[in-house]
């Protein structure tokens, strides 16, 4: 682990002018330095860079971050890996604060990695000489794969029985850290997690073997087995498939993601070597958050079953929130009955890619989705009442895009299919923004998108400039974190549990409790979450105050918006009482009622 102390130290020597500069040609403009965006095409600058902030941001494609994260994102480095390159350009050495019981995690780690690493030596061996092989070898033949694509994902085969691993004494522990072994209910050993079963090893992005699965060949269940979570393998994030993909396929620029693992190998066999498997779950938001940093162009490819619509209606939903400009998502959908390793037996390399081709871009899918839900619920898609009721469902959903020419193409279709002005859309958009996030998708940064969230940044914020589209208060505490240590507990916890409150409620809580103290910090602190658009923009919001009378102006406007919030929870517990039965009214009620209409009648 890299010292954190280090890392701010790290930052503060670096000029990030000086780290960007090699890579974009960069001009002067006012304060900052502009130029053409790296990270998208553009043919006038949106790309800033501030020396005094020491922090870049597109005005195109909303991309940010410190010098660290320049380098992660330009140059595709890991932390360490540019946490190194800027040491190097200092002349520091990378410091480490490891701890013993850091680095006993550190070296159990390597245990279970050499031992998944001897598993999957082992199954091969079993594959080639056991003496059960032949069922093995005859299932795979039957499926029709080689020697040669099984020995390119190093297939193997668990053998029939209860111990085929070591277990000693030395080994149980590990074996059982690696989810190799399962141990006994009365604790008197362990005996094999996989038996009989066609192996599949899951390697990571560096090749390493981090997990397996297995195919049974009989007819036990479950017909697919897979390691359990361990300290190497998290299956919501992993791939099958994907380092292989990364190793055979020249300038790997799209995947296919599948349903299992035999359909990666079967598609590999046919010479279609780009094709990833999620492992027994749902494509996730880290699934495509690591894909999309792979390629630009994802395919998904499912049943045409009920089922097989379903999963494409939650992949739909999930993948929207990632498709800024330069993305592409298709979906593709296989006759009913058939799975990839079928449809590519059938009708070759050529059949299966034109099939792709054909597929649904993430347009034509959400229309056509859309369409049929609403004509199972009894709309009539020809009536007005249907066209409203499309527009109002597809402008919900294309919400959750980023911002971009790509989102605006799409509203500007569901204007071409349904009729409805671009301004009357623009209003329907806003509308849709204005819906509550709940604090779970906020931490956790489900779909459900920061612009749910939104909708009613102009009229909370009573802010008379023509800056509407940012919450001024949000910028100021994104561009100057320090702001937040003055604000009173007290005004922060009062203010609303919804809409703009709820955001920046989270962000002075967070600054507080974590001590941010850059843009940069509160920026990747959030990296992930649907909020961190609403971040972003804040540095489209120029204070007109000096620097030395915003703390001032942050604690008065709180302090405003907390009342605010007070006065409102105010009318609606009243208004709760006032449409209450009079003979069910509490003594203690009666007496709020009244102190709030004296009140409310000395502030008229």
């Amino acid at each position: 682990m890299i010292p954190p102390a280090f890392i701010d130290d790290l930052l503060a020597r670096t000029d990030i002018v000086d780290v960007i500069e090699p890579h974009v040609v960069l001009k002067k403009s006012g304060q900052n330095y502009s130029g053409l965006c790296p990270f998208h095409q553009e043919k006038s600058p949106s790309f800033s860079v501030s020396q005094d902030k020491q922090f870049y941001y597109c005005f195109g494609c909303q991309a940010s971050g410190s010098a660290l994260k320049f380098l992660m994102e330009y140059e595709r480095l890991s932390f360490p890996e540019a946490v190194e390159r800027l040491a190097h350009r200092l002349g520091l050495e990378v410091p480490s604060t490891r701890n013993d019981e850091d680095d006993g995690r550190k070296q159990r780690r390597l245990q279970v990695l050499a031992q998944l690493e001897e598993a999957k030596n082992f199954y091969k061996q079993q594959l080639r000489h056991h003496p059960d092989r032949a069922r093995a070898v005859d299932y795979l033949k039957g499926r029709g794969l080689t020697g040669e694509i099984a020995a390119r994902y190093e297939l193997g085969f668990a053998p029939p029985g209860w111990n085929h691993l070591p277990a000693g004494e030395d080994t149980r522990s590990i074996l059982s850290d690696a989810g190799l072994v399962i141990s006994k209910d009365d604790q008197s050993g362990t005996y094999d997690r996989f038996r009989d079963r066609i192996m599949f090893p899951i390697r990571d992005l560096r090749g390493r073997t981090i997990a397996f699965g297995g195919r049974v060949i009989g007819d036990a269940k479950p017909k697919y087995l897979n390691s359990p979570e361990t300290m190497v393998f998290h299956k919501g994030r992993e791939l099958y498939g994907l380092f292989e993909a990364r190793r055979m396929t020249p300038r790997l620029s799209r995947v296919i993601v599948v349903e299992g693992y035999m359909d990666v190998v079967a598609l590999a066999q046919f010479g279609v070597t780009f094709a990833v498997a999620t492992l027994g779950t749902a494509t996730t938001d880290d699934h495509l958050s690591r894909l999309f940093r792979q390629v630009s162009d994802l395919v998904f490819c499912f049943d045409g079953d009920r089922a097989g619509q379903s999963a494409a209606g939650k992949a739909l939903m999930l993948v929207l929130p990632h498709l800024e400009d330069g993305r592409k998502a298709t979906f593709m959908f296989l006759p009913e009955g058939d799975d990839p390793d079928s449809v590519i037996r059938r009708e070759g390399k050529e059949g299966f890619l034109k099939r792709v081709d054909s597929g649904l871009d993430v347009s034509a899918w959400l229309f056509k989705k859309l369409s049929s839900d609403l004509a199972d619920a009894g709309h009539d898609l020809n009536s007005i009442s249907g066209k409203a009721a499309l527009a109002k469902e597809a402008v919900r959903w294309i919400s959750t895009m980023p911002e971009g020419a790509f989102r605006q193409l799409m509203v500007d279709e569901v204007g071409q299919r349904t009729g409805v002005t671009q301004q009357r859309l623009d209003q329907m958009a806003e509308s849709a923004q204005s819906t509550r996030l709940p604090k779970a998708e906020l931490d956790q940064g489900s779909v459900g998108s920061a612009r749910e969230v939104t909708g009613e940044r102009a009229g909370t914020n009573d802010q008379s400039s023509g800056e509407d589209s940012v919450d001024t208060d949000l910028a100021l505490l994104v561009m100057h974190p320090e702001l937040a240590e003055d604000l009173p507990p007290s005004v922060i916890e009062a203010l609303e549990d919804d809409g703009p409150d709820q955001v920046l409620k989270l962000v002075c809580k967070t600054i507080r409790a974590e001590g941010l103290k850059t843009p940069g910090q509160l920026i990747q602190r959030f990296s992930g979450s649907p909020i961190v658009t609403l971040l972003k923009g804040a540095f489209e919001y120029k204070p007109v105050l000096d620097v030395s009378y915003l703390k001032t102006e942050l604690v008065s406007r709180l302090h405003h918006r907390a009342a605010r919030a007070e006065r409102r929870r105010s009318q609606v517990a009243m208004s709760a009482l006032v449409h209450k039965s009079p003979s069910l009214l509490s003594d203690g009620e009666r007496q709020a009622l009244r102190d709030y209409y004296a009140q409310e009648k000395g502030n008229e």
